[in-house]
């Protein structure tokens, strides 16, 4: 744990490149050309999260296959860069379509990101980040995650409801708020799961 020294920022980075330009091409018996275009790879990640990723625009820039770049996502995700929102087409913990793509964590953002992040994005990656080491999240339909039943849509202070009127066990869960009540949860409560 390296969050408290004063360099923080640049340990974080020399994690993420030893990652990238090491660990993973290890894993993987990626060449030094592949390694690069993975780099370049998370580098639109960092630029976009979330996003829906469309593998035939993302394999055409990077210049490499449509069937590997879904490989390459996966190998990032098991190394804690990212985090991909599936649907349930392929079961829970299937091989579902990516809805989205997330960076692992909010530090990530700061660190790979612009100089400000979305604050939407933030809210999204924290919330996702910490109830997904102990349920299965899946995309909602009719908002943002979607665990077993349950649908959450993540949002401000303001978020209202019409995004999950008249769904069955939906809860907005706010930033900004100290208090939940009826079906509004405090974003940071989340943070107590981990």
């Amino acid at each position: 744990p390296f969050s408290e020294e004063s360099q923080f920022d640049r340990r974080l980075m020399q994690v993420v490149n030893k990652t990238i330009e090491v660990d993973i091409p290890q894993y993987t018996d990626m060449t030094i050309a592949a390694t690069r275009k993975l780099k370049r790879l998370m580098s639109i990640v960092a630029e976009s999260v979330p996003f829906k990723p469309n593998v035939s625009t993302i394999s055409q820039v990077l210049g490499i296959s449509r069937n590997l770049l879904p490989e390459w996502l996966v190998y990032m995700e098991k190394a804690g860069l990212i985090m991909q929102l599936r649907d349930d087409t392929g079961g829970i913990r299937g091989l579902g379509k990516v809805d989205k793509v997330y960076l692992d964590n909010t530090a990530l953002m700061f660190l790979l990101g612009k100089d400000n992040p979305d604050v939407g994005n933030v809210r999204e990656t924290f919330f996702m980040n910490q109830v997904r080491v102990g349920y299965d999240v899946i995309t909602s339909s009719v908002s943002d995650f979607q665990i077993d039943k349950y649908t959450f849509e993540v949002g401000g202070r303001s978020k209202k409801q019409q995004q999950i009127a008249g769904v069955e066990s939906a809860f907005v869960v706010k930033d900004d708020i100290e208090i939940g009540y009826q079906n509004i949860i405090p974003l940071w409560i989340f943070g107590l799961m981990y």
